[in-house]
């Protein structure tokens, strides 16, 4: 990434988990890569973080000249920082208030892409806040039509047609536009990033079906979007049968699979990469990437969070950060 390049960090829920990863995932990196980022947050909530992770780093203004001080750019919280732990309205609202000024600034051009750590989408709904999370909201935030789930990892990637709604919901979104969209957005995204990806479209019945024995979704809608796609000549196989296609990228055999559902493409990844897996929105005039792994609760504030996962939604940002956008 060019020394230039500018990572916005957003904090999350500041009563989760997102502090902690954070703080140690900055702290492993050489410190005059640290001048890269900019967290968009409260100093408050980070240096308690540091206090349970021992990471020993300072923080200050983002507009503050040089110096050892990880940036932050302050947004205020308008009451006391919330409790560890515990899923609050006001945590709900910050969060969403920091990724309305990492959006910001990443539209303006001040950030190159944005980096978010988990939110909880019960305290973001508890502030009056009422989207099916960070994709959603992010689609709001910048006008969009709609946008893509990608989850990445080094051997797996899939792409989701639906992500946050009910299975019923998702089998009435599987419909030959928005499979091939989801089709199209994820071959863009991988020319952005050097390469022919050579995908595959998951199934949506058992065994795609059985030629309408388990269900005709598949021949009336996914196969059209494949053909579309093909005509368009990108490399997309489909449909295959659910139970195997994952396997058989992880494997080698394609770079993407195309999921129907939410958990019809989270369960393969976080199966064979939990820890490094990440979030990537596809389809917005920014880019975005965020650790695959929610707020934690349950362990906030003990220093137990690993940042395994956050390293790894860095590293991915890096990367888009370097290789500019292209059009189909």
């Amino acid at each position: 990434m060019d020394r230039n390049a500018k990572v916005a960090v957003t904090l999350g829920d500041p009563a989760g988990v997102g502090p902690e990863v954070i703080v140690k995932a900055l702290a492993a990196l050489p410190s005059d890569e640290r001048r890269d980022f900019v967290i968009i947050g409260n100093v408050e909530a980070l240096e308690r973080a540091d206090r349970v992770s021992g990471t020993g780093l300072k923080f200050g203004p983002a507009d503050a000249p040089g110096g050892d001080k990880v940036a932050v750019d302050e947004v205020p919280l308008g009451a006391p920082l919330p409790e560890i732990g515990k899923v609050s309205p006001v945590a709900g609202d910050a969060s969403v208030r920091y990724i309305t000024r990492a959006v910001d600034l990443a539209i303006s051009g001040q950030a190159d892409v944005i980096v978010t750590a988990p939110i909880n989408k019960e305290a973001m709904n508890l502030a009056g806040h009422h989207h099916d999370g960070h994709t959603g909201l992010l689609a709001h935030l910048t006008g969009s039509k709609s946008s893509f789930m990608l989850l990445a990892s080094e051997r797996l990637n899939t792409i989701h047609v639906s992500t946050h709604i009910s299975l019923k919901g998702a089998i009435e979104r599987a419909k030959t536009e928005r499979v091939l969209a989801t089709i199209e957005a994820g071959h863009r995204h991988f020319l952005r990033l050097g390469k022919q990806a050579r995908i595959a479209v998951a199934g949506l019945n058992p065994h795609c079906g059985e030629n309408g024995l388990f269900g005709t979704e598949d021949m009336e809608f996914l196969a059209p979007a494949v053909e579309q796609a093909q005509a368009k000549g990108i490399d997309v196989v489909g449909p295959i049968s659910a139970d195997t296609v994952f396997a058989r990228a992880y494997n080698g055999a394609f770079d993407l699979v195309i999921a129907q559902y939410h958990d019809q493409g989270h369960i393969p990844i976080k199966l064979v990469a939990f820890e490094t897996a990440v979030n990537v929105s596809l389809g917005l005039p920014i880019d975005r990437v965020s650790v695959d792994h929610g707020t934690a609760f349950d362990i906030a504030g003990t220093g137990k969070a690993n940042h395994v996962n956050m390293l790894s939604a860095i590293a991915y940002a890096r990367l888009m950060a370097r290789s500019p956008r292209r059009e189909m």
